[in-house]
């Protein structure tokens, strides 16, 4: 009974996209592992969507369905970003908005000792510090987009310098080139709420790759800067029925000369974009394995659904759910061409696979440029007046990273890299000390919540 008491209860919730939920799930599993409880709070649909936890997990982590109050105008069964077009968002968030009060009875009920939140409920900190329970403010991010993201956005960096330019190049049609608080998008002052109410800010980075990140951060933020590590993904891999398919097609492609293709979850391609990217596969030579999910092909011209359907022979184009981790680490890979989300990034690195940088918007930027500097992969070059890439640029880029010198240090960088990025007991020291954390500094059971030991 004593050590059941020293368990931790932790509430997790996560931001309804699946680029979120997948990591804080991941980092939930740790801390389950430990023998802490965990309610990993979501909605029902994103629940059901969600991996099978292993038997071993299932006493400690605990998946509680909160429903999404209906919104007019957000389709029925919409409860994540992947459900939706981008002119929707502003309907799903204010049905996020509407868990404020359903969430709140479970805080009341449960009573954890933690509740880690992300960007999106400004709302909850005030809540959670009238119910005596500290927030930590966990970030997806790696430390290196988020401490340049956060900086910019509290006026500590020129926002018409050319990097704070590059970090707003996100090819929307209009971008305030001032960021001052009336004009700066509403996700960033979600973003600068929620942290303002957080006692702890932690970050899925580790001090072997964001070192100086992270000391920037914890100086701008004035928070305690926790980094978890990267949460990289298990290679035991779980049976998947699309797998036979794809290993198929794999296995007859020769050692590192395939070309993966995968643009995330809720990245939506234009017909402009599709073409060129298709085009400039044709010019490479080089065989590929496309990833196209539901959101990146909704295609107003019919050439682009024809070349989905008539696609070259050299490559495959998969329209389904595919296991990444599990792609990269097939020895035909060569190289993966990536919109540079942090969690495509660290699958990548951890089985030494080099990149080809294609970013689109808002952190991608950063981390591409961040990558790009330890030489672990190849940028398309895009034009400076408009930012847009061309089927030329983007066959170069391939070519350079397949065939040239350059390429060949890439691969030297981002084997070299694997080191870092795959190795497991590093990570799982970040988790033990994060977990350690919040074991020292748990509040008291019916005491109102104070400082936090360390914070500042």
């Amino acid at each position: 009974m004593a050590e059941q008491q020293k368990k931790l209860h932790i509430v997790m919730f996560p931001w309804v996209a699946f680029g979120h939920i997948i990591p804080y799930l991941e980092l939930g599993k740790l801390i389950a592992q430990k023998g802490h409880r965990v309610s990993f709070v979501s909605t029902p649909r994103n629940i059901q969507r969600l991996p099978k936890l292993a038997e071993n997990l299932q006493p400690c982590l605990h998946l509680i369905q909160l429903p999404l109050p209906h919104v007019e105008n957000l389709p029925e069964n919409a409860e994540s970003t992947a459900d939706i077009p981008q002119h929707l968002m502003p309907y799903l968030t204010n049905a996020f908005d509407a868990l404020e009060e359903p969430f709140t009875k479970f805080l009341q009920t449960c009573t954890p000792h933690w509740i880690i939140c992300d960007f999106a409920p400004h709302w909850l900190p005030p809540i959670s510090s009238k119910l005596g329970i500290p927030c930590i403010f966990f970030s997806i991010f790696g430390a290196c987009a988020t401490s340049f993201a956060f900086n910019l956005f509290v006026g500590n960096i020129n926002p018409e310098s050319p990097e704070a330019k590059l970090f707003r190049a996100d090819n929307r049609s209009s971008q305030p080139k001032e960021l001052n608080q009336s004009s700066r998008p509403k996700e960033v002052n979600r973003f600068l709420e929620t942290l303002k109410g957080a006692q702890v800010f932690a970050t899925r980075s580790c001090v072997e790759i964001d070192g100086k990140f992270l000391k920037s951060l914890e100086n701008a933020s004035g928070k305690v800067v926790l980094p978890v590590g990267l949460l990289p993904p298990s290679l035991h891999f779980s049976e998947d029925h699309n797998w036979d398919t794809i290993l198929n097609w794999l296995d007859k492609q020769e050692k590192g000369s395939v070309i993966h293709i995968a643009f995330g979850s809720e990245l939506k391609l234009s017909d402009e974009v599709f073409t060129e990217i298709a085009m400039g596969l044709e010019l490479s030579g080089f065989p590929f394995f496309w990833v196209l999910n539901k959101q990146n092909t909704t295609f107003a011209c019919s050439e682009s659904q024809d070349w989905i359907e008539n696609r070259s022979k050299r490559g495959m184009v998969w329209t389904k759910w595919a296991p990444q981790m599990r792609i990269l680490a097939h020895k035909s890979i060569g190289g993966f061409l990536t919109h540079c989300g942090w969690s495509s990034v660290i699958e990548s690195l951890q089985v030494g696979c080099p990149l080809v940088f294609l970013p689109f918007q808002y952190d991608q930027w950063m981390i591409a440029r961040f990558m790009e500097e330890k030489k672990i992969g190849v940028k398309v070059h895009r034009n400076e007046h408009d930012r847009k890439f061309t089927r030329y640029s983007l066959a170069k880029a391939l070519t350079s990273l397949m065939l040239e010198e350059e390429g060949k240090v890439c691969r030297s960088q981002a084997q070299e890299m694997s080191k870092i990025f795959g190795n497991r007991e590093l990570h799982q020291n970040y988790v033990d000390r994060f977990v350690d954390y919040m074991e020292i500094n748990k509040p008291c059971q019916n005491e109102k919540h104070g400082k936090l030991k360390n914070e500042r």
